[in-house]
């Protein structure tokens, strides 16, 4: 065993430091939804360079999943920045459950929903690898919205539940969207007729 700190540990601290300087919870367990998302979706960059057109399992490829979860990064996140933030109030919200709630539902891939078609799969990236890397952009975006907005309970609009969800739900919802592709993804992989390196 080495005594070599791994090279990724130092950048772990400082992701970790960045966290808990935060001035409120809420922007730092937004930060850790996104984080450990992300971190699922950068272990699938390999399936992405492998993925075949006999890959297909529910009606996407799995550069097609990727290309969707990057896409929807972009699309929520500016509904977060442009609809929410300018919202009124939504006072006398149950916020613990409609969080728990977003964190529970969005990811539940027992039920079945249909993408808008802003972030429908149109190989608008030109390939999974710039598919990842615009996720990637992407996040940090949206980790930044997350560090420098105040008030991310301060506003909310209408859901795809129907419920009101503050910029808060709607980054926590992200970050859900972003599990719920990866399990589709995994779920691809796992078909006994994906193809085997």
């Amino acid at each position: 065993m080495s005594d070599e700190i791994p090279p990724t540990l130092p950048r772990v601290r400082e992701l970790f430091e960045q966290i808990v300087e935060l001035p409120c919870a809420e922007q730092a367990d937004a930060l850790r939804e996104l984080r450990a998302t992300a971190g699922e979706i950068a272990k699938l960059e390999e399936l992405l360079r492998a993925d075949q057109a006999e890959g297909r399992l529910l009606d996407r490829s799995i550069a097609e999943c990727m290309e969707h979860i990057a896409a929807a990064e972009d699309f929520i996140r500016g509904l977060d920045e442009n609809n929410v933030m300018k919202a009124p109030a939504a006072p006398d919200r149950d916020t613990a459950k409609i969080d728990a709630g977003v964190l529970e539902h969005v990811p539940d891939r027992s039920v079945k929903a249909q993408a808008p078609e802003p972030i429908k799969p149109t190989n608008r990236y030109g390939s999974p690898e710039a598919s990842i890397k615009h996720f990637v952009e992407s996040r940090a975006t949206t980790e930044e919205f997350v560090k420098t907005t105040p008030d991310l309970r301060g506003h909310a609009i209408d859901g795809p539940g129907g419920q009101k969800l503050d910029a808060y739900e709607w980054v926590l919802l992200i970050a859900a969207h972003s599990e719920r592709h990866t399990k589709q993804i995994e779920e691809v992989k796992a078909n006994p007729d994906y193809p085997k390196k």
